[in-house]
């Protein structure tokens, strides 16, 4: 059986490092977390990319890019750029996302992941035919109750 990949964007790898006060970023967070322990587990394949790692260098705190860059050594996979990427992302700015973020959902897309996986409440309501938009506490849920949700 195959396993399920996976894109997790910028914003879910810093959601463990946001204000934990709010119960929903702290599901975020653990949800998050385990995803990323099922990923080390090699129950879940991950996709890497540019993107994440040219936002992650943005990243003001040395401590959490460095641990965020860590990560890339679980990728199945690392996407680097290409026209068909851009292309893809400028559809997708044309439905209203910013630049980034689209540049990730094409990156994804490209590297035929089955999820895409974010905390950005802009992008969840995003909709795509190629590829599964939504959090880690949904992702999870069902990857825990199915065993594998592809």
């Amino acid at each position: 059986m195959e396993k399920v990949k996976i894109y997790l964007d910028n914003c879910c790898f810093n959601r463990p490092y946001d204000d934990q006060t709010q119960q929903q970023i702290q599901f975020e967070s653990i949800a998050k977390l385990m995803v990323q322990s099922f990923i080390v587990e090699g129950h879940i394949d991950f996709v890497w990319s540019y993107m994440i790692e040219f936002e992650n260098a943005k990243n003001p705190f040395p401590e959490k890019r460095g641990t965020i860059l860590a990560f890339k050594q679980y990728a199945s996979e690392v996407i680097t750029p290409s026209l068909a990427i851009e292309e893809s992302a400028k559809t997708l700015e044309h439905k209203g996302l910013k630049t980034y973020d689209s540049l990730h959902i094409a990156c994804a897309t490209f590297a035929k992941c089955d999820y895409f996986l974010t905390v950005d409440d802009k992008v969840l309501k995003t909709q795509s035919d190629e590829i599964l938009i939504t959090d880690p506490v949904v992702f999870i849920n069902q990857w825990l109750k199915g065993g594998n949700i592809k």
